[in-house]
This record gives C-alpha cells, sequence and structure tokens, in this order.
C-alpha cells in the first residue's frame, strides 16, 4: 500500500483531508482532518516502529533482530521521536492554509500561535507564559 501524502507535490505545504469515504458502506465525511502523526514518518523509520513494537520494545531484542548496536538503536529510537515531536507541533490543520491562493498572505494566520506552542514544547516558555501570550494574541485582558 501505498503510504499516504503528507505534502503537496506541487509547493511542498502541508496537506488537508478534506473528505474521507467508507469502503463498505459509502458513507462520505467532509471537514478538515489532518493526517495522522505516524504519516510523517520515512518508510525506513517506520520499519523501525514496527520492529519495536515486534520487541516490546526491549531494545537487546532489536539489537538482535537488526544486527546493529545499542547505540545505534537508542539514536534511531531519538529519530523517531524527534519526527513524531515535530508532526505533533504542526498537526493543527488550517482552512487559511488549504484555501490560500497566490495573492493571500504568505502567513498563516494561526502561525503566531504555533510559534507560542514550539516554545512551550521546547521548554523555552512557561505554560502560564505561553496562556498570556495566546490571550495577549486574541486581545483579551488577563
Amino acid at each position: 500500500m501505498l503510504k499516504m501524502f503528507d505534502r503537496c507535490p506541487s509547493c511542498s505545504g502541508p496537506l488537508t483531508i478534506t473528505e474521507c469515504q467508507c469502503a463498505r458502506c459509502r458513507l462520505e465525511l467532509r471537514g478538515e482532518f489532518a493526517p495522522g502523526q505516524f504519516s510523517a514518518l520515512s518508510e525506513d523509520q517506520l520499519t523501525f516502529v514496527r520492529v519495536f513494537l515486534r520487541a516490546r520494545g526491549n531494545l537487546t531484542e532489536m539489537e538482535k533482530i537488526l544486527g546493529v548496536s545499542y547505540p545505534t538503536i537508542r539514536n534511531k529510537l531519538d529519530e523517531v521521536n524527534q519526527a513524531l515531536d515535530r508532526a505533533e507541533a504542526g498537526s493543527e490543520p488550517s482552512s487559511a492554509v488549504a484555501r490560500s491562493t497566490p495573492e493571500a498572505s504568505s502567513t498563516p494566520p494561526d502561525e503566531p500561535r504555533r510559534l507560542i506552542l514550539q516554545e512551550v514544547a521546547s521548554g523555552n516558555l512557561s505554560p502560564a507564559e505561553a496562556l498570556q501570550k495566546l490571550k495577549d494574541l486574541k486581545g483579551e485582558k488577563s
């Protein structure tokens, strides 16, 4: 089975899923749905996750299965976690991005919010400080 696209083949922008259909009853769902975080993983990373699950998280067992050293397994695990973190940080679909036109602003309206949330995720900003910044974006009084 082909891996689902997670980027536009034309401009490499993020894709928003807008329609799903049941293969059995043909029920159609329309809206804005984000692809799952795992769609951001490469084939190599997905294979690593499958082996990890089959080994039940036992890294020593993974060494035997993959024939690589323990530090290599740890590095690959860190790589997968980083890819999933990046996918989680950018997982909110934005109708402005999906419907943007060449005349539209190059900065999506939710970009400041996304940057604040990334600062929290990286530990550079406390949740309380982020809440205040988010309120300031909306023009709310504290």
